[in-house]
């Protein structure tokens, strides 16, 4: 399997990954994986229309995501990994997933957060994730659209 990349980003499915990224990446799979919504039906209805007609989609829970992806199952394809936060990515990279590299895109603002760019807010524990996942050789880039010349992360995590 090819893991054409990997994003962050708390609206999943829409206009910058269906347009921009999954055309730009090549990609003929995305794969959401997250607990919450692969349980959700209303919201896998809706990444399915989010989706692009071409490509194929899966919506996982962390645990049956590592187990295809290390068993083989995506092998011929070109999968786009999208998550909401990066705790599920520390769940499949602890699991053996190989991650080599995370694009962190939106990450909402709320009360607990704080602002890393304009579209990136985290919290207290979403620090330690990333920390966590830079300590196990994966790098972090922040890059919103493709044509954007991407930054590194962890030194915009410094700032804050």
């Amino acid at each position: 399997m090819t893991i054409r990349a990997v994003r962050i980003d708390g609206r999943l499915i829409h206009g910058q990954v269906a347009n921009l990224w999954t055309p730009s990446l090549g990609a003929t799979r995305i794969m959401v994986v997250d607990d919450q919504v692969a349980t959700n039906d209303i919201e896998k209805s809706g990444l399915r229309m989010a989706c692009p007609a071409a490509t194929k989609l899966s919506v996982l829970p962390i645990e049956k995501a590592a187990k295809n992806i290390l068993d083989g199952r995506y092998d011929s394809q070109k999968v786009f990994i999208v998550v909401k936060s990066p705790q599920p990515l520390l769940a499949l990279v602890e699991r053996g997933v190989p991650i080599e590299e995370i694009n962190v895109g939106n990450m909402s603002q709320t009360s607990e957060t704080k602002s890393v760019t304009k579209s990136v807010n985290v919290t207290p524990a979403d620090v330690e994730v990333f920390k966590a996942l830079d300590k196990h050789g994966v790098k972090l880039v922040h890059q919103m659209v493709p044509g954007e010349k991407s930054s590194d992360f962890m030194e915009l995590l410094k700032k804050i």
